[in-house]
């Protein structure tokens, strides 16, 4: 029996347990070079998932056409919802875990990754069932082409199929990071794109043994993919006797424990809604977009595949700190949380401001991956993309200060702020400047809207009460307690 930070005894500590492959303690050490060491992987699994998502397009389009094409962005926009809310509950629980393990109680984090697990099958059994059932309805719902009705109902029932492997896997990449390991998540990411990749012109055309599947053919790639790699990934923790591994008398942990359940769904709903939020107000632009015509909805459309890998170091910071915040918030070093937040902006401006550079250098080139040279085009595409692209750098500062406050629970604010600023500002913006500025109103709306995020984000950093209890996280009892009775007072002030 050992003591916790906050002087509670825990059943199990970091001492007693297994040690295994990529876990670190975060809340020790120098700052900088952990948190470069643990974003680099995250930012490795976003490019190998988007990576994915491009060559499967580019299988399809090769293979099927246009048509298909259309039938899978309908699938996916659908999908993007669906992953929305597992995102939200699985950050939740990683925040549980993270914390959990800075203050060494491996038996809550445990308990944590139980109950998430627990939520999110069951959540995504019946979303799968209710998917495939009212499939055709969700698709009319979207007034999807009649052309691309058949194929895109035959693929999204098969991406219903497999979505309960495809959320526990992000569920488990999220819960490996809780403990500090995101090199593991990598290495499963690496399998998931390699089968999927490999696996999509063969079950498309039915090479070999394969039957000719069509669209549904990539996505049984996809189905493989993921189930083998969550087969996978649960194979290695049981093996490697990870600290959250579920086995023996742990696998009943999957039954969800009340108080944990209700902090997983209080913190992971808004979170999720974040998400809706994003996606609802870039519909929108779509359709303000839409309205000038055919190029200029294409150059959006190219411009948009860049900014895809631009804003990907931020994400991937803004999850590195998230982290690192909640395991030290649960060890009760928020002399760390602060040093934490500057080296993450720190970082965040050195690798997105380079990205942004080399996309305005070498716009002309990047673009052009997507269209002809020649191609009317490509000069609005450049101009979008000289308008809007730096707005990633203010992008990446609110993901670092909302990855904090979001590691002791805050997720209202955060909700509230994306709300307003994307909503008010960023389409009202597009919309009263269109008279002076015409159509790069749209564009100017991009970087003022990130500007007032970030501004919000820092007030809400510097003022807001976000360190006074906002998650709470159980102890051995699932007794309730929060975090604000180990803060020094005052010993945080506004980044900036």
């Amino acid at each position: 029996m050992s003591e916790n930070t906050a002087g509670a005894p825990t059943s199990s500590t970091l001492a007693d347990a297994p040690a295994a492959d990529g876990q670190r303690d975060l809340t020790r050490g120098p700052i900088f070079s952990t948190l470069v060491a643990f974003a680099l992987p995250t930012l490795g699994s976003n490019v190998l998932q988007s990576l994915n998502g491009s060559i499967n397009t580019i299988w399809v389009g090769r293979f099927l056409g246009e048509d298909a094409l259309a039938a899978t962005s309908n699938a996916n926009i659908i999908m993007f919802l669906m992953f929305g809310l597992v995102f939200g509950f699985g950050m939740a629980a990683t925040i549980l875990v993270g914390q959990a393990w800075g203050r060494h109680d491996v038996d809550a984090a445990r308990r944590a990754f139980g109950s998430a697990t627990g939520i999110v099958l069951a959540g995504s059994v019946v979303t799968a069932l209710l998917g495939w059932t009212f499939a055709p309805q969700i698709l009319r719902a979207l007034a999807t082409p009649g052309r691309a009705y058949d194929d895109a109902l035959a693929y999204l029932r098969v991406i219903f199929l497999g979505l309960p492997a495809s959320m526990l896997l992000v569920l488990m990449f999220m819960g490996l990071r809780g403990i500090g390991d995101s090199m593991t998540p990598l290495w499963f990411m690496g399998l998931s794109v390699l089968l999927d990749s490999t696996l999509n012109p063969v079950f498309i055309l039915g090479l070999g043994p394969a039957p000719e599947l069509g669209i549904a053919g990539s996505a049984t790639a996809t189905l493989i993919a993921n189930l083998v790699s969550c087969a996978a990934l649960a194979a290695w923790i049981a093996w490697k006797d990870v600290p959250i591994a579920l086995k023996g008398r742990d696998l009943r942990l999957v039954l969800p424990d009340p108080a944990v359940a209700r902090t997983i769904l209080a913190k992971g709903v808004p979170i999720g809604a974040q998400m809706l939020v994003i996606s609802g107000a870039g519909l929108a632009m779509v359709g303000l977009v839409n309205r000038n015509g055919v190029d200029t909805t294409a150059a959006y459309g190219i411009t948009q595949q860049v900014w895809t890998y631009i804003q990907m170091p931020a994400m991937a910071i803004g999850a590195a700190v998230s982290a690192m915040a909640a395991q030290n918030i649960g060890a009760g070093r928020w002399d760390r949380v602060g040093r934490i937040t500057r080296a993450g902006l720190v970082l965040n401006v050195a690798i997105t401001g380079v990205a942004v550079v080399v996309a305005l250098l070498f716009d002309r080139a990047l673009l052009a991956l997507f269209v002809p040279a020649d191609s009317p085009v490509l000069p609005i595409a450049t101009h979008i993309n000289l308008i809007a692209t730096w707005g990633f750098v203010l992008f990446g500062g609110t993901m670092v200060l909302f990855g904090v406050v979001r590691a002791n629970g805050a997720v209202w604010g955060p909700l509230a702020i994306l709300f307003v600023a994307m909503f008010p500002v960023r389409l009202g913006i597009a919309l009263l400047l269109r008279p002076t500025l015409g159509v790069d109103a749209l564009w100017w709306s991009f970087p003022m809207g990130s500007a007032t995020t970030v501004a919000l984000a820092a007030l809400y950093y510097g003022r807001g009460s976000w360190r006074k209890g906002a998650l709470l996280v159980p102890e051995a009892h699932c007794e309730e307690r929060s975090h604000a009775d180990v803060e020094p007072a005052g010993s945080l002030r506004p980044v900036g």
